[in-house]
């Protein structure tokens, strides 16, 4: 059994979902940790409707009436990996802190890690970006509701300025699943 399953069943996290806004590198990071850990990642983005991409690609902002059933399908996932005991990373960004109450009350084991960084470095990478539905014109809207997570909801913070397998490496450690890399 791998060192990541045995600790997400003895006390660990049993789902990590990481967090930040458009252009943080969430996607990156959390296939990085996946990879890292041995577990099953899904981009949260797969949850989004065709009607919901659309109206994002068309440059409006998602409301809460909109996110509502894709947060329910992520935790409908996260439920399932809990109760199959199989452990999982979840890219969801979880903006606000009842975004991140749907995803994690009732759920001890699942963990937040919030990927923290600077706006200029963001507005770059977004600047970089092609072929993604989600356009750089909705990053004041992403900053304007983002609430931080508070220290209460005991979240990971981790600066998004290092490479993102350094940056999946500093969560795993933060989160003690650090792989044994002899173990299958």
């Amino acid at each position: 059994m791998q060192a990541g399953l045995l600790a997400s069943l003895n006390g660990g996290p049993g789902v990590i979902v990481v967090m930040g806004v458009s252009g943080s590198g969430k996607s990156t990071v959390a296939a990085c940790l996946a990879e890292r850990l041995g577990w099953a990642f899904v981009d949260g983005d797969d949850f989004h409707s065709a009607a919901h991409v659309a109206k994002m690609h068309a440059g409006h902002p998602l409301d809460d009436d909109d996110r509502a059933p894709w947060l329910a399908a992520i935790a409908a996932w996260i439920d399932t990996r809990l109760q199959t005991r199989e452990p999982g990373v979840v890219v969801c960004s979880a903006l606000r802190r009842a975004y991140r109450d749907a995803l994690v009350r009732g759920r001890p084991e699942v963990r937040i890690a919030y990927l923290a960084g600077d706006r200029a470095l963001i507005e770059g990478r977004l600047a970089q970006r092609r072929g993604h539905f989600m356009p750089s014109s909705l990053l004041d809207t992403q900053f304007t509701i983002l609430e931080p997570p508070a220290p209460e909801e005991n979240a990971v913070v981790v600066g998004i300025d290092a490479p993102a397998v350094d940056v999946a490496a500093t969560i795993a450690a933060r989160l003690g699943l650090e792989k044994n890399r002899n173990e299958t």
